[in-house]
């Protein structure tokens, strides 16, 4: 580990490019440098926190003024075991890595965020779901074991058995209580490198949330895109997927499709256009007109109702379909304000943030819903509901009329019984956080705090906007 802080003074940025900070990058390989860069942060009096492949929307891997731990080279698989589907991996592999690994012998990570580049350390951290989350749950609850290195200088090993309290408590931790140094995971027997996707369209909220509710049950995964730009009657109408996996023997082509490049994100669009430059095509439709004008379109494409087969990587991982897409939204970026609730209130409380949001003249230009169910990890987001995650772009002439909008969102969000997402949103304040996680799990949360890391070497910009 390079110990001289004066030469790697950096700044950093969220992924969506809206909130940035300055702080000492220390690029950790292996467990013996995590226990000196804690030496480090003692001798030096700043607080430090671990940064993997930084693809929080929110500040969950910033530090102003203190250390950034850059654990991305800690990324070996340490053991793969085919037969059982046991993987034993770093904190800094991606998931890209994990499933390119297992995929020929017919093993898919369990869940998966929709971008594959975020690593399995801040996987757990922040304790990521999928579009399969009514059926598996978030990743945490396929974790059979993690080793750690705490702070207070213990190295422990946790299952949800063996010091349950930390395993429920560092998975959903947001890297506050220590640092994962391995983690063993239980993957997915697939019989086939395709999944069976049914799309169909939804005319509004009401219709947009029934579909999640009813058809859910029916498959492995449900996702929704909602057109968030339109008013009136249409408000909350989209589309949804549906996707189940095929068994033994249903695809003709398993082995064809079982090989990893054909399940490659194509890298040219139409075969002819490098997708790495579309960014800049885009930026100009990113604004309230241009928006509409594209959801529109992709509604009325979306209302035929088909099924075709898709492969895994391509149904998963839109988010990586076109590189950088998130720097079209132009110099001050974007937010992803994520909501959680419960099946009961969601369509009041979401009829009426898009409404005010129409009203604000600052609508958001995309919305994702899923279908949820509760987890019991410490600093849980799931409720038996659904959640809506909603881009909105920021400008220099609407950064404060946004900030207003969503405190606005949180209260409303709250009054339904709702929850939040640490990975997500960044206006989350310690009232509000209180609300929804209430004082006993707050107050569990301090008690491992002050157990795990005593002296608080472990913070960082959200930990001290939320917790501290």
């Amino acid at each position: 580990m390079e110990n001289n802080l004066e030469n790697t003074f950096l700044k950093f940025d969220n992924f969506g490019h809206s909130l940035t900070s300055t702080a000492y990058r220390l690029q950790l390989k292996s467990p013996q440098d995590i226990r000196d860069a804690y030496k480090l942060a003692r001798q030096s009096g700043v607080t430090m926190t671990a940064r993997g492949a930084g693809r929080s929307y929110n500040d969950a891997a910033l530090n102003g003024g203190g250390i950034v731990m850059d654990l991305s080279a800690m990324n070996r698989i340490l053991s793969w075991n085919k037969d059982t589907g046991q993987v034993v991996c770093e904190p800094g592999v991606t998931l890209e890595q994990l499933w390119q690994h297992t995929f020929s012998d017919g093993w898919w990570p369990p869940v998966v965020s929709g971008t594959m580049k975020t690593t399995l350390g801040g996987c757990l951290a922040a304790n990521i779901h999928g579009k399969n989350n009514f059926q598996m749950g978030p990743i945490g609850e396929h974790v059979l074991e993690f080793s750690a290195l705490l702070p207070s200088g213990a190295a422990l090993t946790c299952s949800p058995k063996r010091n349950s309290d930390l395993f429920y408590g560092m998975i959903s931790g947001l890297g506050m209580l220590g640092i994962f140094t391995s983690i063993t995971l239980q993957m997915k027997r697939i019989y086939s490198g395709r999944l069976e996707v049914r799309a169909w369209p939804t005319s509004n909220l009401q219709n947009h949330l029934d579909s999640l509710l009813e058809y859910a049950s029916e498959y492995d995964y449900i996702v929704g895109w909602m057109d968030t730009t339109v008013r009136g009657r249409g408000l909350g109408r989209g589309q949804i997927h549906a996707a189940r996996y095929l068994g033994p023997g249903e695809d003709p082509d398993t082995e064809r499709y079982l090989l990893l490049r054909n399940q490659t994100l194509p890298a040219r669009l139409f075969g002819i256009m490098p997708k790495s430059i579309l960014h800049h095509l885009m930026r100009p439709f990113v604004n309230n007109l241009g928006w509409s004008l594209v959801n529109n379109i992709k509604y009325l494409s979306a209302l035929r109702r088909h099924t075709f087969l898709q492969s895994h990587a391509a149904f998963h991982f839109l988010l990586d379909y076109i590189p950088d897409w998130e720097r079209s939204y132009g110099r001050y970026g974007l937010i992803q304000y994520q909501s959680f609730l419960p099946k009961e209130t969601a369509e009041l409380a979401w009829g009426e943030m898009l409404q005010m949001s129409h009203r604000s003249g600052v609508p958001a230009f995309l919305g994702v819903t899923k279908r949820h169910r509760p987890d019991k990890f410490l600093l849980t987001h799931a409720v038996d509901g659904f959640s809506l995650a909603m881009d909105f772009k920021v400008t220099r002439g609407n950064r404060a009329k946004l900030a207003r909008l969503l405190e606005t969102f949180d209260r409303i969000v709250l009054q339904a019984g709702g929850r939040f997402y640490f990975a997500k949103n960044s206006e989350t304040t310690q009232a509000s956080t209180h609300q929804f996680l209430g004082s006993q799990t707050l107050s569990k949360f301090h008690r491992l705090k002050k157990r795990c890391d005593p002296e608080e070497i472990l913070e960082s910009d959200l930990y001290r906007r939320v917790f501290k």
